[in-house]
């Protein structure tokens, strides 16, 4: 039931996520895709729960003290192609239950899936980028996968990984779990249940002031990515806060890093609150790509997950109609959801963010459905900006 539920066809998840014809061996440090994000978070039981009924997700593997990993509890949620993995401590002693208490819930890993792990780590760590973990294997009755980490900005790595060998439910240790939500009875009466989203569209990590150009020029130098879009001046800042961001991607645009630093404004920017609360670098978003946006945002709004409100005025301009054309739903069903629009010359995209979802206004979510565009909303950042500003404002953070 729950391979049935999850399976999507690659294809199906490349042409969600603006994939783009790559031979990836032409890559001095090929990066088949996005393996997996690991959130650290302080009841991994609670997030899972979570995440299983407000966002849709399944859960289908387990590792914890009951198979003999003493200090954690680990959830590894699916769906369609994105994989998410919680973490939570269940010893105040271990390691990440520091983390935890410093920054909050968060993404310390946005694991990348390798043909060659010890290729890739070695490059990697001759065009300067710090080890986390050397090449290593880890086996049990499913066979092995092998994985080592480097560094990035913050506290957050990159683990680098080979599951070629391995046929079982996520990573050596692990073990099958029935969904949380159990969705077998829909099934059974031959309704398959609706993903909410399909794949990961793109990880944004927010860094200091000053320092954006140095991880763009990181993960140029180490992992072979190019510089894909850049946002400067007025296309990215409001009348009371600004930011930078550049978008550094893999050769195949399966993987897609945007970077934000902060900029001088009259106010703070929503890259300082991050900053502030996360203390510190560390990943701001997950932008997950669904193919009913609509749907999605009904489901998941009735299930509790809160979205950012925008103005009706943002959808009355006739500019913004003029320039959006015709897409596939009437801008009035937009309206009704506060979903936003876009277009570029390739395409266009919808797209809504979530407010954070924790209670540090730090992590939220993006969903976002692409008809062509390769971008990342340009025409929607101010009115995106200015929603943000107002829960700002709300917390006394702006």
């Amino acid at each position: 039931m729950t391979q049935a539920l999850n399976d999507i066809d690659q294809a199906t998840a490349d042409r969600l996520i603006g994939a783009v014809a790559h031979d990836i061996a032409d890559d001095p440090f090929p990066v088949k895709g996005l393996d997996h994000v690991l959130f650290l978070v302080g009841n991994a039981k609670q997030a899972a729960h979570y995440y299983s009924t407000a966002f849709g997700m399944t859960c289908v593997a387990f590792r914890g003290p009951e198979q003999g990993f003493r200090d954690y509890a680990e959830y590894v949620l699916t769906s369609g192609a994105a994989r998410f993995v919680f973490r939570g401590a269940v010893r105040p002693d271990a390691a990440d239950a520091q983390h935890v208490a410093r920054h909050s819930d968060g993404v310390v890993d946005i694991a990348l899936e390798v043909p060659d792990v010890d290729t890739a780590f070695a490059y990697a760590v001759k065009q300067g980028a710090t080890p986390h973990t050397e090449p290593t294997d880890v086996s049990d009755e499913h066979g092995t996968v092998r994985h080592a980490a480097i560094e990035t900005y913050g506290d957050t790595r990159h683990t680098l990984i080979d599951r070629s060998r391995y046929t079982g439910p996520f990573l050596p240790g692990f073990v099958a779990r029935s969904p949380i939500v159990d969705r077998s009875a829909a099934i059974a009466a031959g309704v398959q249940p609706k993903r909410y989203f399909q794949a990961v569209d793109h990880v944004v990590g927010n860094v200091e002031l000053g320092k954006m150009d140095h991880w763009v020029e990181f993960y140029k130098r180490v992992m072979g990515f190019t510089n894909m879009a850049e946002f400067v001046g007025d296309d990215i800042a409001t009348d009371y806060s600004a930011l930078m961001s550049k978008v550094v991607a893999s050769g195949t645009r399966k993987v897609k890093f945007p970077l934000n630093e902060p900029a001088v404004a009259r106010k703070k920017s929503q890259i300082d609150e991050y900053l502030e609360f996360y203390d510190g670098p560390g990943a701001q978003h997950i932008a997950i790509a669904t193919n009913d946006i609509l749907a999605s945002v009904d489901a998941m709004r009735a299930a509790g997950v809160e979205f950012l409100d925008t103005p009706d005025s943002y959808y009355d301009d006739p500019e913004l109609r003029a320039r959006i054309g015709t897409v596939r739903v009437p801008i009035e069903e937009l309206k009704s959801r506060k979903i936003l629009v876009d277009r570029d010359e390739d395409g266009y995209l919808l797209q809504i963010f979530t407010k954070p979802v924790q209670d540090r206004p730090t992590v939220f979510f993006e969903l976002i459905e692409r008809h062509g565009s390769l971008g990342f909303g340009k025409g929607n950042f101010k009115a995106l900006f200015e929603a943000i500003e107002r829960e700002q404002d709300a917390r006394g953070n702006l």
